[in-house]
C-alpha cells in the first residue's frame, strides 16, 4: 500500500497547541479536532509544544504500526514511563531490540495453556469473592474485580502475594493506580508514581532471587521466564528492568477490571444480554469484543515519525509526533455501522482477520512482531469467562452515578458500579453450553 503522496501541499495554517483542550475534552478531543477539519483522515496537531499529525482510519492503522514509518523509541513521555510502562520497557524499543524483548511476552501470553490456566485462577478467585459479597450491604465491583485479578495473576505468574487481605488489597490498589494516573496531573499522577516505585522495589529482588535459584526441572513460571530472558545483546535483564517487565505482565491483567466494570455497565443498561450470555462461548466472546469496541480505554496512541513523509497531503517530518485515533476509530460509522449501539451480534460470525484489522483497543498490527499488545487474547478470555458469571449474579443496583466522564483518561463508570444485596448464584458456575 502506498502511504506517501506527492501532491502539492495545501497552504499551511497556524497550528495551536492543544494540550489544554486535550485535558478538558479527553476522549472527545481528537474526534472533535477532526470534525472541525471536515472529517479529514489526517490533521496537524501540536501537543506540549511539539508539532505532529493525528491519523484516522484503517489505512492509518497499517501505516502507524509499520516501523518504517513510525518508531516508539523516545516517543513515550517521561510521565507515562514513570507510571504506566516503566523506564526501559518493551514499549520503548524498536527493531531487533523490540523483537527480542517482545518474544518474552508472546511466549507467555500467546500460549493457550497458560491463558487457560490464568482464566481458571480468575474463576476460582471470583468464586471466593462472590461467597463473601452477601456478607456486605454493598460492594464496589471495580474494586472487587481488581482484587480478584490481582490474586489470580500473582498466583499464575508465580509471584508471592501477602496472605494478609489488607496488604494484598494494597498491591491491587498500586496496580490500579499505575493505570489510573498515567494521563493525569496532580494527586492521581503522584499516586501512580509512588505505586510504581513501591512495586518495582518489591519485584526487583524477586527477579534476582529467582534467577540465582534457577527453574525447577520441568517447571517454568512466568517470573522464571522473565528472570531467564536474554535480550538481543545476549544479556539477561538487570533486576530493575526485570521488575518493569514483570509489572508489564501483572498490571495489564489487573487493568481488565476496567473492561469488566464496563461489562457490568452494559449489562445494567441493556439487560437483554444477560440471558444471551448463557447461550455459550461464541456469544460470550462476541460480548467481550463489543465491550472493548464500545467503551473507551485509550483515546489514542502515539509514536514518532521515522522518516520525512506525507500522509493524506499532510507533511510528517522525521521526529514529529504521530497520533493514531483509537476512540474515534471505534465510533466511526464508516467502520462500524451504528457505532453508538451496543451490539455484540456484530462480532458473531466475524473471522479473526476482520476483528484484527478493525478492532484496535490494544493496538494494531502483528502481535508477534509489532506493537500490538500480546495480552489481547488474555483480556478477551478473561472477559468472556467472567462476564457470564456477572450476568448470572443476583444483585441490586442502588441509585448511583454510573456516568462515564469522557474528560477523564482512563475513564470508567463514576461509581465503580456499586452492587447491593448480592445473593448467591443458584444457576451453577458455568452457563449452559460453555466448556
Amino acid at each position: 500500500m502506498t502511504t506517501t503522496h506527492e501532491t502539492t501541499p495545501r497552504t499551511q495554517t497556524p497550528v495551536f497547541d492543544s494540550t489544554a483542550a486535550l485535558l478538558v475534552k479527553g476522549y472527545g478531543w481528537l474526534p472533535d479536532l477532526r470534525r472541525r477539519a471536515g472529517g479529514a483522515p489526517a490533521v496537524p496537531v501540536r501537543l506540549a509544544g511539539r508539532r505532529g499529525v493525528a491519523l484516522h482510519g484503517s489505512a492509518a492503522v497499517e501505516f502507524f504500526y509499520d516501523e518504517r514509518h513510525v518508531r516508539r523509541e523516545g516517543a513515550l513521555p517521561g510521565p507515562v514511563l514513570d507510571t504506566l510502562f516503566g523506564q526501559g520497557a518493551v514499549h520503548t524499543l524498536d527493531g531487533e531490540r523490540h523483537s527480542a524483548r517482545k518474544a518474552l511476552f508472546t511466549a507467555v501470553l500467546k500460549d493457550e495453556q497458560r491463558i487457560a490456566a490464568l482464566v481458571e485462577r480468575a474463576e476460582e478467585e471470583w468464586d471466593r469473592a462472590e461467597a463473601r459479597w452477601p456478607e456486605h450491604e454493598q460492594v464496589v465491583f471495580f474494586d472487587e474485580a481488581a482484587r480478584i485479578l490481582t490474586r489470580a495473576v500473582h498466583g499464575w505468574a508465580g509471584v508471592p502475594l501477602p496472605d494478609d487481605d489488607a496488604e494484598a488489597a494494597g498491591t491491587a490498589r498500586d496496580l490500579v493506580a499505575m493505570v489510573d494516573g498515567f494521563a493525569a496531573v496532580g494527586p492521581r499522577h503522584l499516586r501512580a508514581r509512588w505505586a510504581r516505585k513501591r512495586q518495582e522495589e518489591r519485584l526487583a529482588p524477586l527477579v534476582e532471587e529467582v534467577r540465582y535459584a534457577g527453574a525447577p526441572s520441568g517447571q517454568s513460571t512466568v517470573v522464571q521466564a522473565v528472570a531467564a530472558h536474554r535480550d538481543a545483546d545476549g544479556e539477561q535483564l538487570d533486576p530493575h528492568t526485570g521488575a518493569v517487565e514483570l509489572l508489564n505482565l501483572l498490571r495489564p491483567t489487573v487493568a481488565v477490571a476496567w473492561f469488566l466494570t464496563f461489562a457490568a455497565h452494559a449489562l445494567h443498561r441493556w439487560p437483554e444480554h444477560r440471558a444471551r450470555l448463557a447461550e455459550g462461548a461464541e456469544y460470550a466472546l462476541a460480548f467481550a469484543q463489543e465491550v472493548r469496541r464500545f467503551y473507551p480505554f485509550a483515546p489514542f496512541v502515539g509514536g514518532l515519525a521515522a522518516t520525512d513523509t506525507r500522509w493524506e497531503d499532510v507533511p510528517v517530518p522525521r521526529g514529529s509526533v504521530v497520533l493514531l485515533d483509537v476512540y474515534g476509530h471505534h465510533h466511526d460509522p464508516e467502520l462500524w455501522p451504528e457505532p453508538y449501539v451496543f451490539e455484540p451480534g456484530r462480532f458473531t460470525g466475524r473471522g479473526a482477520t476482520a476483528v484484527h484489522d478493525d478492532l484496535i483497543p490494544q493496538g494494531g498490527g502483528d502481535p508477534e512482531t509489532g506493537h500490538r499488545c500480546p495480552g489481547e487474547d488474555v483480556t478477551v478470555a478473561l472477559l468472556a469467562a467472567l462476564a457470564p458469571r456477572l450476568a448470572r449474579l443476583p444483585h441490586d443496583v442502588p441509585d448511583q452515578d454510573l456516568s462515564i466522564p469522557l474528560h477523564r483518561i482512563p475513564t470508567r463508570p463514576h461509581s465503580g458500579y456499586v452492587m447491593a444485596r448480592v445473593r448467591p448464584d443458584r444457576g451453577g458456575r458455568r452457563p449452559e453450553g460453555r466448556t
